[in-house]
């Protein structure tokens, strides 16, 4: 039950006019930014980062977050449009999404695109939300010993993982 009223806590505090309007005008500048091919969310982000620093810390990051989906589905739009994926995200949009463009159907792949990412990002939002106690419990529960055998297990995949000379991969 904590969990619902922790949602509709955040709903009601973004779903006001104004952390709404952030959200639209960040969105808005975000898709601007990202069809640009070869700019991808993280460099428009880091771009329009200084138009959030006059507002409010909750105003900042909700027009952050509109920035971000908004250059994620930017680069889409180029890859469905002119198939020139932006960031590799969008490589396989560009497959499908291109060859419907090619066939007069630019429309409903842009459509498609868009009810596609918003859907992920809904349900990417509630799993967060369910699986956000649990992790941060065990995140809690890691200590030196750990994050040495992590980074440990990380390299050792690197190298396993890497083709040519095993030296050149360390």
């Amino acid at each position: 039950m904590d969990l619902f009223s922790n949602l509709a806590l955040g709903f009601g505090v973004a779903l006001t006019l104004k952390n709404l309007f952030y959200c639209f005008i960040g969105a808005l500048f975000g898709t601007l930014i990202g069809v640009l091919p070869g700019i991808g969310p993280l460099a428009t982000i880091a771009m329009l980062l200084p138009i959030t620093f006059h507002l409010e810390p909750t105003g900042a990051l909700i027009m952050l977050a509109g920035i971000f989906y908004g250059a994620q589905y930017g680069g889409s739009t180029t890859a469905i449009l002119v198939n020139l994926p932006g960031e590799s995200s969008s490589v396989v949009t560009a497959l499908d999404g291109y060859q419907m463009a090619r066939q007069g159907r630019a429309g409903v792949a842009l459509a498609t695109a868009a009810l596609a990412s918003f859907f992920a990002g809904c349900v990417a939002t509630i799993v967060i939300a369910v699986a956000a106690p649990a992790l941060s419990r065990m995140a809690l529960l890691f200590g030196p010993p750990e994050f040495t055998a992590l980074m440990l297990m990380g390299l050792v995949a690197a190298v396993v993982l890497a083709t040519g000379s095993i030296v050149a991969s360390i």
